[in-house]
């Protein structure tokens, strides 16, 4: 997927201090050594239902790149009764957009057997991500630092299960684990690994450990002189901020090395650089590593005792494919899977085709979209240079929804990085 969520938590400036020291955290709800809560997992992204003060569920997604708890809807906040302390403006990566938001400052989440206790909610005005658009389920929310900061995290992708440990349940080294060093700086979690460029030269990173960010190595080229992007790059969208689209290069590093486990020709985001670069310089990092890297391994994050242990997971050694189609997948926000194309790669087999942005997809190899999930898509877009796939779609003309043509192309799949 060409958008991820990585700057999410680069998105906002306001004064959250005082709130924070109320906040004791997240605890089990039993003298318990540990809980297990199951997750849906869409493209490595932990989603999680949770309940803000005994209101019904809702998804949020669990994001160590984030320091606040955020919810996507004033409305929603509304609907679930909050009450709010005050009002703040968030000011954008480019550095001039700004977006209402509001402090929700004492409420209680429960997540089954763990709680939330005095949790405060950063309420957007409006949802501005638009996540449901680009992962395929809805998300009305993230969990950020305060999920972490006191206990013990396992996260195990390949079975969609979150080990939630007592506080001093975890003093040993789990078997089979590689341990690396984590420092968390103005609650955020940072670790160092290895890169060895396609030129040859290796350096060794500050990277942000960012689960909610669908990439997987992301490199900023303005942070080190050392940095190079490789000879082959595609530009593509990178994420979404409240600036608005952010842009960049996608290309490969040779290897990456996280804790001694290396990982082959790996697919790397290089953001352009904007007005927030300076927040990235001043943070000390040079990049970030995200879901696509993680959603391969087993990870424990232990924030009170400083260290980070992974592990290899089912899919370690599987390739990392980018779109082979040229298509930028997105949902349309109803309760039926309607899917359209939300841009259209220059020289690529959909542009080849003639497909244009803003098609809506009807069926793909005749399998009427109703039937597919967004990652399963984005999966079968990825899936095998050479392979053929026939798309029926509608363009409709003049934003009229009753004036549209439809049409069937076949494309061809092919890598372009």
């Amino acid at each position: 997927m060409s958008r991820s969520l990585f700057l999410i938590g680069l998105c906002f400036f306001f004064l959250f201090g005082a709130v924070e020291a109320q906040v004791p955290g997240f605890f089990l709800k039993e003298d318990v050594r540990k809980a297990s809560i199951p997750f849906y997992s869409s493209n490595s992204l932990i989603i999680l239902p949770v309940s803000v003060n005994g209101t019904t569920p809702v998804n949020f997604m669990i994001d160590t790149g984030v320091r606040a708890n955020i919810l996507f809807s004033k409305n929603l906040g509304d609907a679930m009764g909050l009450e709010y302390s005050r009002k703040i403006d968030l000011v954008g990566a480019d550095g001039s957009t700004t977006l209402a938001a509001f402090v929700s400052p004492v409420n209680e989440l429960d997540l089954g057997p763990v709680e939330g206790r005095l949790q405060s909610l950063l309420v957007l005005e409006e949802d501005f991500l638009e996540i449901e658009a680009v992962i395929g389920v809805p998300v009305y929310g993230i969990l950020g630092y305060e999920f972490f900061k006191y206990n013990p995290i396992r996260i195990n992708y390949d079975d969609g299960k979150l080990d939630f440990f007592r506080t001093d349940a975890m003093k040993w080294r789990p078997p089979f684990y590689h341990k690396l060093d984590l420092t968390v700086e103005n609650n955020k979690p940072y670790v160092t690994a290895k890169v060895k460029q396609e030129n040859g030269e290796s350096f060794s990173p500050k990277l942000l450990v960012d689960t909610g960010a669908n990439h997987g190595l992301l490199l900023n080229p303005e942070t080190s002189d050392i940095i190079e992007l490789p000879a082959q790059t595609i530009e593509s969208e990178l994420g979404q901020s409240l600036g608005g689209v952010l842009y960049g290069e996608i290309g490969r590093v040779d290897r990456l090395t996280i804790a001694g486990l290396k990982m082959d020709n790996v697919l790397t985001s290089y953001p352009e650089q904007n007005e927030f670069s300076y927040v990235i310089k001043d943070s000390g990092r040079q990049g970030s590593l995200g879901a696509e890297i993680f959603g391969r391994t087993r990870i424990i994050l232990d924030y009170p005792r400083g260290r980070m242990f992974v592990k290899k997971g089912r899919d370690f050694y599987s390739p990392f494919e980018f779109d082979m189609s040229g298509i930028f997948l997105k949902k349309i926000t109803t309760f039926e899977n309607r899917f359209y194309v939300g841009q259209v790669r220059e020289d690529s087999p959909a542009e080849e085709a003639g497909i244009l942005a803003n098609d809506e997809i009807l069926s793909i190899n005749k399998i009427p979209t109703f039937i597919w999930e967004l990652p399963e898509l984005i999966k079968l877009f990825r899936s095998e240079e050479g392979r053929e796939i026939e798309l029926e779609l509608r363009r409709y003309r003049n934003n009229d929804l009753n004036d549209f043509e439809d049409y069937t192309v076949t494309i061809k799949l092919r890598k372009q990085i």
